[in-house]
């Protein structure tokens, strides 16, 4: 069976033999009579609210009886029982004369039949339902049950509730006896909740602050124990009274001296029981503190169970996502890559088929500015037309060379290079090109340079012929400053001219290919592919290229290439002179290669 029901019949079979064990059988009289107001109260009470109340709309439709959308206390009801029984006991006990004594019964029945209409209108019917079923009870046939989740037995769909304590239908029985939720269900509701209420609407401000040190509980303990103890008391004192006048050897003791024993026994017990009350207070309080303690730990273990599902959620979905991210990008590759063969393909053919002519028109342009047969004013156009060759050769090549190192097929040569000879070189070969133009131009070596260093010769030089080219061609007038470093195996290059300089916009888009900055965008011909294979030269050497440029002042443009310097080799051979070109006069043959 259920536990409340068991605690119920041991809590009357204890009630029960204590009356036989005390002898107080012959006071049941008194207290059936007493008890007889206040049910006759409380009977009325309820017959009020149905014929009167609900009829007149001073409280709600229905019949409500769930726990768990009801007050703890409704003033309607208690109100109009306690105003009765409180006129009706007295009468009884003959306080009004012998008259109101009769009438007693009737008293409680009128007064509460009157007050609680009175008070239902008063308090305008706000204390009967704490919260709202939510649920749709025309969803529950006849039949359909559910099942407890604390007791685990199966009751009719209306009679339960929801509880959000335990997420789960309750009855009403358990719902009663159960202490743990704290009245989750409706906090405002609650005994405690309306017992502090009342006192703060009948106490001034000042004294709210003390209330929640538990002087309210105390307070209501003490409301509740001494009017009981005094009934209890009076009721004693009554039966000994009566006693002591049916015996005749006991005249000795007199009403004053036993209504003094009694009163010194009721005192006694008021201080002993105002001492077990302030303790259930504080141990009351004690729990609560634990339990709001054990709630708000529950709370953020609940919470971080939370967070930490929501996190493996979106971790699972991040791990997805890159998942996905990682095939795309996988399948991307291999478009591009296959797009990149692609391009190196079509580059080569397409070069291959332009070199063909190009060397011929190249070829026959430098043996006709060669001829002495060929006029001076035709000689002007030969040469427009090999620098036209020329150009595109070079678009050719860089081209080429932009798709090979894309592809990766371009693989540096490093052997043993004699560094400081081909620096050297490169700046003597610019110098002319400079005084060329009435341009000033420095070679600044800041310290020993080495003889032999390892690198790929070729690269390198094609890295300094672009940036001394380009500082060259693009500067009108001042100077070209070329100064080499070179030390713990690191060689440090700078080239610095006075040109037009670049905006922070160049500046941005100056290694990209085809780029030409706006100030040099008219000012001298040019792909736009020197510093574009420069800079992947560069990054494939190990290298670091940067450049700083100040519009109207110049650019300065930074090497960094890790060059480690050779000491056991001897200086290679100087560069060949330049053969005589010679070309072929006579008939016309073929050639098989």
């Amino acid at each position: 069976s259920h536990p409340g029901r068991v605690v119920w019949v041991l809590f009357n079979t204890i009630i029960a033999f204590m009356l036989m064990e005390m002898n107080v059988f012959q006071a049941l009289g008194d207290v059936l009579g007493l008890y007889s107001n206040v049910a006759i109260a409380w009977m009325m009470a309820v017959v009020a609210d149905l014929v009167v109340n609900k009829p007149l709309g001073l409280s709600p439709p229905g019949i409500g009886f769930k726990r768990a959308y009801l007050y703890d206390i409704n003033p309607v009801g208690v109100g109009a029982m306690a105003l009765a029984s409180a006129l009706s006991i007295p009468s009884h006990l003959g306080v009004f004369g012998p008259t109101a004594q009769a009438f007693s019964a009737v008293i409680a029945l009128g007064v509460a039949f009157v007050t609680s209409p009175l008070i239902a209108w008063a308090t305008k019917g706000r204390y009967y339902i704490a919260r709202k079923d939510e649920r749709d009870l025309s969803q529950y046939t006849p039949l359909q049950t559910q099942k407890c989740v604390i007791c685990e037995h199966d009751y009719e769909g209306p009679d339960m509730a929801h509880c959000p304590a335990y997420q789960g239908p309750i009855c009403s029985l358990c719902c009663t006896l159960d202490a743990r939720c704290g009245d989750l269900c409706k906090p405002h509701a609650s005994l405690s909740a309306q017992w502090s209420g009342a006192l703060r609407w009948l106490l001034p401000k000042r004294v709210w602050p003390y209330l929640d040190t538990g002087l309210g509980h105390f307070l209501l303990l003490m409301l509740i124990i001494v009017p009981l103890l005094a009934t209890v008391f009076g009721l004693l004192y009554h039966q000994e009274l009566q006693g002591v006048t049916e015996v005749s050897d006991a005249s000795f003791l007199s009403d004053g001296s036993l209504r003094s024993g009694f009163l010194k026994a009721y005192v006694a017990l008021v201080v002993i029981a105002g001492i077990v009350a302030w303790w259930l207070v504080l141990a009351h309080k004690s729990r609560q503190v634990a339990q709001e303690e054990s709630n708000r730990q529950s709370h953020l273990l609940m919470r971080e169970i939370e967070l930490h599902r929501q996190t493996d959620e979106a971790l699972q979905n991040a791990r997805q996502l890159a998942e996905e991210a990682k095939l795309a990008a996988e399948q991307a590759r291999h478009a591009a890559e296959q797009a990149n063969q692609a391009k190196s393909r079509y580059i080569s053919a397409i070069s291959h088929e332009l070199r063909t002519p190009l060397n011929s028109i190249l070829g026959y342009a430098q043996l006709m500015g060669e001829d002495p047969a060929v006029p001076a004013h035709r000689k002007q156009a030969v040469s427009v037309i090999k620098r036209g060759g020329e150009h595109l050769l070079s678009l050719i090549e860089g081209t080429l060379d932009i798709a090979r190192i894309e592809s990766g097929k371009l693989t540096l040569n490093v052997k043993t290079m004699q560094f400081a000879d081909m620096v050297k070189e490169m700046a003597g070969m610019f110098e002319l090109q400079a005084s060329g133009k009435a341009l000033a131009f420095r070679f600044e070596a800041q310290g020993p340079l080495p003889e032999a260093v390892r690198a790929d010769e070729k690269r390198v030089r094609q890295i300094l012929i672009n940036l001394l080219g380009n500082a060259i061609k693009f500067t009108s007038r001042g100077e070209v400053i070329f100064r080499v470093r070179h030390a713990r195996e690191m060689a440090w290059i700078d080239i610095e001219d006075t040109g037009a300089g670049m905006s922070r916009q160049d500046l941005d888009e100056i290694f990209e290919p085809f780029a030409r900055g706006m100030s040099a965008s008219h000012s001298a011909p040019g792909a736009g592919l020197g510093l574009t294979i420069a800079k992947m030269l560069t990054d494939l050497m190990g290298g670091e290229l940067t450049v700083e440029s100040v519009l109207g002042e110049g650019s300065k443009f930074h090497i960094k290439l890790f060059l480690p310097e050779v000491r056991s080799e001897s200086r290679g051979a100087l560069p060949a002179a330049p053969r005589v070109r010679r070309a072929y006069a006579g008939a016309r043959r073929r050639i098989l290669v």
